[in-house]
């Protein structure tokens, strides 16, 4: 790189990204060479040196980040560079025969994230396992649920916490499906027009573990779809987990008292002695909003460029960098907070009953006892709610016997629906035993045994079926682990192999 003022070379640079990608960058670098040998476009002795150089300076990574990184445009250039330094031009300019930076920092990204990738899909599991968990373990755990944050109906815990779990799954698969646009291969599509060169770009994909080539080479190097692709789904899985931290966020305030914070990720108060602030769910929360803007980043950057590569795809990066370390530093944080969470339950339970939440199935038993439409048993209990939530229905409830408290009940059903229909429902068979069972909380959720319902058989089945996925998904991410895991074996054996062919000389 000519020389620069300092400005002009910070404006160029992309260190934190270049950090990154160094390794990816390495083994890039081999399996390159390892093909140029196989095709004899470079000499045994070349490929030797090269090979058993790059080892040397894989062998002192932490060094070279730190102190030799820096002083050079990109990673790219660095490792040539230094590669060149060490053994000559002769040997190692030859490095780069039949590839362009173009290719090879795409390459480079692609396995960087594609790790990156791998390591997310594990921990969203881990997190889905430890909902399931505490799912199974709050099966009878009783409590309100909301619309509008309003008391609404009653459910359980367990319920609640299979909600989370599901939508989890779904970023699972939209991992997957990312997975498999991230894994092509560009190597071998040089600046956008490919090579004169005999390469075998099916041998470096296959060495460096990808499922194919990215075929056209001007697509292969100024794409940029599977960033998009990528934060896309971070954005998204994000916006999953602050939906889980608002709730821990609310849930463990005085007004809902349903959960204590572990010690660990609560934080006090600079003067009031007293505080327990959910900051780590917080932070989950507002780190949303920076996956989000990376997103809006990336589609700002790559909107409207012109084929085949422009030096503006190299803003993309820092962003995709950014969203992946905190997506999945979010996730394991997530995970550790759910399992070690302190449950009320009897506060869960106590505030279940609060606000009418029976109303819902009282309207469905008028519907099923006396026959009426579901819209006239709506009015006739919510003209009842009115006057009952008026007169604090659960006031009422401790004042008198339970027998005493549904006849009275009934009795002001009646009374509406004669204002209404003209009739008394219990003239039209709505007894006293079935206004009890449509009051009773744990009857009610017990009802809700339509598929995907709290009720308690309903979640059981749900369990089992969430086991069953989770079983299925993690194998599905071990499995491509494990492949990328044979191609890299199988890399540095031809790497081995290649340095094992001569002596390497020294300079």
């Amino acid at each position: 790189m000519q020389k620069q003022n300092r400005t002009q070379e910070d404006y160029i640079m992309s260190l934190e990204a270049d950090r990154w990608l160094f390794h990816a960058d390495l083994l890039v670098d081999k399996a390159h060479v390892v093909m140029l040998k196989e095709r004899g476009i470079i000499k045994r002795d070349e490929a030797a040196a090269i090979l058993h150089c790059l080892t040397k300076i894989e062998e002192r990574s932490d060094d070279f980040i730190e102190h030799e990184l820096p002083s050079y445009e990109d990673v790219h250039t660095a490792l040539e560079s230094v590669l060149i330094k060490e053994i000559g031009e002769d040997k190692g300019g030859r490095m780069h025969t039949g590839r362009s930076r173009n290719d090879e920092v795409a390459t480079c990204i692609r396995i960087a994230l594609r790790n990156d990738l791998l390591e997310l899909m594990r921990k969203i599991n881990e997190l889905r396992e430890v909902l399931i968990e505490k799912a199974a373990e709050n099966v009878d755990t009783v409590m309100p649920g909301y619309t509008h944050l309003q008391h609404a109906q009653p459910t359980t815990l367990a319920h609640h916490y299979l909600a989370h779990a599901d939508a989890l799954a779904r970023d699972f698969l939209r991992l997957i499906r990312a997975y498999e646009c991230v894994n092509v291969c560009p190597l071998g599509a040089a600046a956008f027009a490919s090579t004169g060169f005999p390469l075998d770009r099916e041998r470096t994909a296959k060495l460096l573990g990808f499922d194919s080539v990215l075929e056209n080479s001007m697509d292969a190097v100024s794409t940029r779809d599977f960033i998009i692709e990528a934060v896309s789904c971070f954005s998204n899985l994000m916006t999953n987990l602050s939906r889980l931290a608002e709730e821990i966020i609310l849930w463990s305030t005085s007004e809902f008292d349903f959960i204590r914070l572990p010690e660990e990720y609560a934080t006090g108060s600079s003067i009031m002695p007293q505080k327990r602030n959910p900051d780590y769910a917080e932070l989950a929360r507002a780190r949303t909003g920076t996956v989000h803007g990376c997103l809006m980043s990336v589609l700002s950057i790559c909107k409207a460029l012109p084929y085949s590569y422009n030096r503006d795809l190299q803003e993309a990066t820092p962003h995709l960098l950014q969203a992946t370390k905190t997506t999945i530093a979010s996730v394991a944080v997530m995970k550790s907070m759910v399992e070690k969470l302190e449950l009320k339950k009897e506060e869960m339970e106590l505030k279940a009953k609060i606000g009418f939440t029976a109303a819902t199935e009282l309207a469905d038993t008028i519907v099923r006892e006396t026959g009426i439409s579901f819209r006239t048993a709506h009015k006739i209990v919510s003209s009842l709610a009115l006057v009952l939530a008026d007169e604090n229905l659960e006031a009422i409830k401790e004042q008198e016997s339970e027998k005493a408290f549904v006849a009275e009940i009934l009795q002001r059903i009646d009374e509406t629906a004669t204002h209404i229909m003209g009739k008394k429902l219990s003239e039209m068979k709505l007894t006293e035993k079935k206004v009890k069972e449509a009051l009773n909380i744990v009857s009610n959720i017990q009802k809700r045994n339509v598929k995907g319902g709290p009720a308690e058989k309903e979640v059981l089945r749900m369990l089992r079926a969430r086991r069953m996925d989770l079983e299925k998904d993690e194998k599905s991410q071990q499995v491509r682990e494990e492949r990328v895991k044979r191609s890299m074996g199988e890399l540095e054996r031809e790497v081995k192999k290649k340095k094992r062919v001569i002596k390497v000389i020294k300079k």
